[in-house]
């Protein structure tokens, strides 16, 4: 898995259809219309997500590697 750092990973929500809904400290907080899940984005400059984190939130997005 390639390193994505938060902001690209932040556009990627945003052009698969999630909105920023409020930013509490350095978190951005993204939901869908339609989906229950929310996703809580950490954002510290451009530092690379961990593998894990990226793997956990690709997940509740529905999101493929070749998306990101």
């Amino acid at each position: 898995m390639k390193e994505v750092s938060a902001k690209s990973f932040a556009k990627v929500l945003e052009k698969h259809g999630w909105s920023l809904l409020r930013i509490s400290g350095s978190h951005h907080i993204y939901g869908k219309s339609g989906s229950i899940n929310r996703i809580s984005l950490p954002i510290h400059g451009n530092k690379a997500l961990k593998a894990g984190l990226l793997r956990h939130l690709m997940k509740i997005a529905e999101l493929s590697e070749k998306d990101v």
